[in-house]
């Protein structure tokens, strides 16, 4: 099979990507491998790949939002059979014997094995995979259409959830950064009735912002023209969080997305005071995902993507970097 495989994490600029043939992995007892059709890209991806993440193995196989459809199932597979069309996240497996497996709070495992990061991910021809945290998608969307919800769109929801909003009609709730997370969550927070105010860099961004709904939109340390009741920050950008904190409600809380961010500056207690929260966002679990795929069938959420061959990953990444991509950036792989 064709792989896109990174031998030494680089500035994606240098092209570290490089596509190899690679032999087609054997799934084990519990796994399916999987014929991948498309894969989306992430911030995560491009964390990994210029090593703002530690990496745990290399040479490794990038890419976490794998859409694709079953060719081979493991003797002890139950719930999936060849032809099923399935989702790969991010997270792909946890040791299930742990505190926080089990309670259902698996995204904090610390013995997660991660799509892309520390396990082969979906820049490539196939995919092996557990079934534990595999998805069944919804006939409604299309490979490509569907491919940026199994990340940005998990990730987003889940950001949501972590508001503990009581009453989303209304509800003031800011937005800072508008890439593929962002331009699905909005339209979430827009079909629960909630009023939303966009923070972004770019002025394309700021139009599809408006264009979705957003009440206002303006630059990445600009302040809303009212004060939020929640406020989520997707940018991968310290220096965000004062500025968002500075536009909460009393009583607000403030939700951090990323699974990197460059160092936050100290800011004032007078920030934080008026029992003003942070949360960080850490992994999802399954059931969030399941509970967001069927959010996403009952309110008809859209994604807005820009496709790329297998062979343009390093093209491609370089474009979500310098936010050159509208919406989702998606691999077509066959």
């Amino acid at each position: 099979m064709r792989a896109q495989i990174l031998f030494q994490p680089d500035d994606i600029k240098n092209h570290p990507l490089k596509v190899q043939e690679k032999d087609i992995p054997t799934p084990g007892p519990s796994q399916v491998l999987i014929k991948v059709h498309v894969c989306g890209i992430c911030r995560t991806d491009l964390h990994v790949v210029e090593g703002d993440l530690k990496l745990k193995h290399l040479p490794i196989i990038p890419g976490h939002q794998v859409v694709g459809e079953i060719k081979e199932c493991g003797d002890r597979v139950r719930d999936f059979k060849p032809g099923d069309r399935v989702g790969v996240a991010w997270l792909q497996a946890t040791c299930g014997q742990c505190q926080f497996c089990l309670t259902h709070r698996e995204n904090l495992c610390t013995s997660a094995i991660f799509t892309g990061w520390t396990a082969p991910g979906g820049f490539a021809d196939y995919i092996a995979a557990p079934e534990q945290f595999i998805y069944s998608l919804p006939d409604a969307f299309s490979d490509i259409q569907v491919a940026p919800l199994l990340c940005a769109g998990i990730i987003g929801y889940r950001s949501l959830r972590l508001m503990e909003m009581k009453e989303w009609s209304g509800a003031r709730i800011g937005i800072y950064g508008f890439g593929a997370a962002a331009h699905i969550a909005i339209q979430l927070l827009k079909a629960w009735g909630a009023d939303v105010y966009v923070s972004t860099r770019d002025k394309s961004h700021q139009n599809l912002a408006q264009e979705l709904g957003a009440s206002w939109s303006g630059g990445t340390l600009d302040q809303p023209p009212v004060p939020l009741d929640r406020a989520v920050v997707f940018a991968p950008a310290g220096e965000i969080v004062p500025a968002s904190l500075k536009a909460l409600e009393r009583d607000g809380r403030l939700i951090l997305a990323g699974i990197h961010m460059s160092p936050i500056p100290s800011f004032s207690y007078n920030l934080l005071y008026g029992e003003r929260m942070i949360k960080s966002v850490t992994n999802n679990t399954k059931q969030d995902g399941v509970e967001f795929l069927e959010h996403v069938a009952k309110n008809g959420i859209k994604t807005h993507v820009q496709t790329f061959p297998l062979e343009e990953a390093n093209e491609a990444l370089c474009a979500l970097k310098y936010d050159r991509i509208q919406g989702a950036g998606v691999l077509v792989v066959s």
